[in-house]
């Protein structure tokens, strides 16, 4: 079968099983439980002739079944009918109860297709294809087309963990992450960091044979809580060649922000969850469910707050070693947040190198509300004086319009904030915006790339870093009105971030 042809049936499947009642969620995780048997059966065979080791099935309680089936995809493709179904269902919570990378893939795993004619159609798909010869570039590009697809699912609220893909690389592109050195996540969602850098290093260096094997098996590490989410994960760079199938898992279930586990790594590529506060669900004396703002004690941490960004933040400069790297997506109240905020801005600027910051604009996430920055900072060894001598602030944000389907952001359009940050040599940078227009040489009023000194930024009130220059000409010119579907989505964007603001006011009351 052609490349294109088998993405083709893979996603046509998809809609298939959609008109059936199966969502994009349900059928990325049934072909994830499917591809990953698959691919272990290939690798358990020469020339690879690896030891997955896979169980017995077992009973209710989690004991192996004496004499009982193998949970593998030779038992499994063998089935038909409603035996196929039983034997599915059975299988995944056997293996759901496995230690190591078995037990990550299979976790609180389920059927979701009850047909066994459209289930065995699945598996028969699958079974065709020798996934182990197949390009790890299309392997990636059907499974990062399916994860795109359910983040787009509003109903599946999997957009919560789903970057945009051309962010991410812009990210990638400036930190320019170099071989044999460690990356980290700790709230990796579906990889898409990962991969990116990934593919980065290997599109821009010859790597011997020892930087391969460090790329593939040393380089990457982080956290995700959700068990679907991590699932994904592990399952995305399986496919992408990252890591092994039979090896151990790179991906911790814990809570990032509970400890600090004493590991420090070269480079943190990070968009913490959204959402203001950590919470936790308790029933209280009248047998009611509230939730309650949950604070980390970390004597790491410069402030004790419920912010969940704020720990996030204090979080990652923890992670990096002397001179380590960081490019964090962080939402507007980080910048500006008086209490707790200003006192982890004012460490940030004294402990770290906090060089620069990209403003983006609105409707480029799937979460609504979003109004969000990407804060890039160096970590630095402790000093009497501020590591900060500059800011650099580019302004993608005022009469920048985009929408998840009209005008979607792309990778060109953070070229010109590529360049500008000049990842070659980032102390090598010119300002496009000067007081005065000058338009022989292109620097002038409207420019999108600013320098502010530390000394101005500690003068501002709270040491706020919500800083903005150009003017919004849409409030000038009617001319210059976006599309109407444009200005309804930032309003909805305006008041989804007006209605979390009052949440948090009433949770406080």
């Amino acid at each position: 079968m052609t490349e294109s042809a088998l993405i083709s049936k893979v996603w046509n499947f998809a809609n298939v099983l959609r008109d059936d009642g199966v969502g994009y969620g349900d059928y990325l995780e049934q072909i994830t439980y499917l591809l990953f048997l698959k691919m272990a059966d290939e690798m358990s065979k020469p020339p690879y002739n690896k030891n997955i080791g896979f169980p017995r099935i077992k009973d209710t309680e989690g004991n192996e079944i004496p004499n009982g089936e193998f949970c593998s995809w030779e038992t499994l493709s063998k089935k038909r009918g409603a035996e196929l179904e039983a034997f599915y269902t059975q299988m995944l919570r056997s293996l759901g109860t496995e230690k190591g990378i078995l037990g990550q893939i299979f976790t609180k795993s389920q059927n979701k297709i009850q047909d066994p004619a459209k289930l065995l159609k699945v598996i028969d798909m699958i079974g065709k294809e020798q996934w182990t010869m197949v390009g790890a570039d299309i392997k990636g590009d059907i499974y990062e087309g399916l994860l795109e697809k359910n983040a787009a699912d509003t109903k599946s609220g999997a957009g919560q963990y789903f970057t945009p893909r051309a962010l991410i690389k812009a990210m990638v592109a400036c930190l320019d992450p170099q071989p044999m050195k460690s990356i980290h996540d700790p709230s990796c969602g579906t990889g898409g960091f990962f991969l990116a850098a990934y593919d980065h290093i290997i599109r821009n260096h010859d790597l011997d044979r020892d930087q391969k094997a460090f790329l593939k098996n040393k380089t990457f590490s982080g956290n995700e809580i959700v068990a679907g989410t991590r699932r994904l994960c592990l399952m995305n760079m399986f496919l992408h060649n990252i890591g092994e199938i039979d090896g151990n898992t790179f991906i911790s279930p814990n809570d990032a922000l509970i400890a600090d586990e004493g590991f420090r790594v070269d480079y943190v590529l990070a968009n913490p969850p959204f959402g203001k506060k950590s919470s936790m669900t308790i029933t209280n004396e009248e047998g009611d469910q509230e939730r309650q703002d949950l604070s980390y004690n970390r004597q790491d941490f410069w402030a004790s707050t419920s912010n969940k960004q704020l720990n996030f933040l204090q979080h990652i400069r923890t992670l990096l070693k002397v001179n380590g790297e960081a490019a964090v997506v962080l939402p507007d109240n980080v910048l500006f947040e008086g209490g707790a905020g200003e006192t982890v801005r004012k460490e940030l600027l004294k402990t770290t190198d906090l060089h620069t910051i990209l403003r983006l604009p609105t409707g480029i996430f799937y979460a609504n509300g979003v109004k969000a920055n990407v804060l890039f900072f160096d970590n630095k060894p402790a000093a009497r004086e501020a590591w900060t001598e500059n800011v650099w602030i580019y302004d993608y944000r005022t009469n920048i319009h985009h929408t998840l389907k009209k005008g979607t952001m792309q990778l060109e359009d953070l070229q010109d904030f590529i360049d500008c940050y000049n990842p070659s040599n980032r102390h090598r940078r010119n300002e496009t915006w000067s007081a005065e227009l000058s338009p022989e040489n292109g620097i002038g009023l409207e420019g999108r790339w600013r320098k502010f000194t530390y000394e101005e930024i500690i003068a501002r009130d709270k040491t706020n870093l919500d800083i903005f220059w150009l003017k919004d000409k849409s409030l000038a010119d009617l001319d210059n009105l976006p599309d109407p579907d444009v200005l309804a989505l930032e309003i909805v964007e305006d008041v989804e971030a007006a209605l979390d603001g009052f949440r948090g006011i009433i949770k406080t009351l």
